[in-house]
């Protein structure tokens, strides 16, 4: 009897373990990938600094609250066009000019103009205000429903005046074939990934934790992310 209840024993604990090492290679599995993500957005925006015709102004990067970037969308049409991807969004402190770290947000929609076929684009979002930071982190909201969107300038000594920033709150860009471009994505739905947030910094976390209240310090990755930014 007392050999049985060993064994038993012996077994479920087995199986604890090993569930536990699947547990923990799962985790270092989405962590890998997620840094890889912002690895992606760094070498975007690095690419970007090197365009000076084809880039984002730095007026604009100046007078915003916040930038998203999604690495590598997929998007396709075949009558009704559709689009997928995931990237990282950063609250950038007006007062301090301090970037927050990335927070984990997804893009999709559908009927939304783009050509017969299919391919992977890189899409950047430039958030004028602080408000739109918030709405895009804590829901899923519809570009040009929810938040108003425009395509936006190109020329990296591009200056644009205050009414341009306020008719719009958020500039939307694309890039394809190595050159950015303003696009609409007018009916797109960007919203948070809160499994993904509490996969990279841990259980709990929450959206205002990562972007407005400074409780979460970003990884070495997150941190080239901002470096980026902050020399852009």
């Amino acid at each position: 009897m007392n050999g049985k209840i060993i064994m038993r024993f012996f077994r479920t604990s087995l199986v604890l373990i090993c569930a536990a090492v699947f547990t923990l290679q799962a985790r270092a599995d989405t962590a890998d990938r997620l840094n890889a993500r912002v690895k992606e957005s760094t070498r975007i925006l690095e690419e970007m600094r090197q365009m000076p015709d084809q880039a984002i102004p730095q007026d604009l990067l100046k007078k915003c609250s916040g930038i998203a970037i999604f690495p590598s969308v997929l998007k396709g049409a075949f009558g009704v066009g559709g689009q997928y991807g995931q990237g990282v969004l950063l609250y950038r402190d007006k007062s301090s000019g301090k970037w927050s770290p990335p927070m984990f947000l997804s893009i999709g929609g559908a009927s939304i103009g783009f050509q017969i076929g299919g391919q992977a684009t890189d899409m950047i979002l430039v958030i004028m205000n602080e408000r739109g930071v918030e709405a895009l982190s804590h829901g899923n909201v519809t570009l040009g429903g929810d938040a108003s969107v425009a395509a936006g300038p190109l020329g990296r000594d591009a200056e644009l005046g205050t009414d341009a920033t306020l008719k719009a709150g958020i500039f939307s860009y694309s890039r394809n074939k190595g050159l950015f471009a303003g696009v609409s994505l007018k009916g797109a739905v960007v919203g948070p990934m809160k499994n993904l947030n509490e996969d990279y910094y841990g259980t709990g976390v929450t959206a205002r934790d990562i972007l407005f209240s400074g409780k979460v310090q970003p990884t070495e990755q997150g941190r080239e992310l901002i470096d980026i930014l902050s020399r852009y």
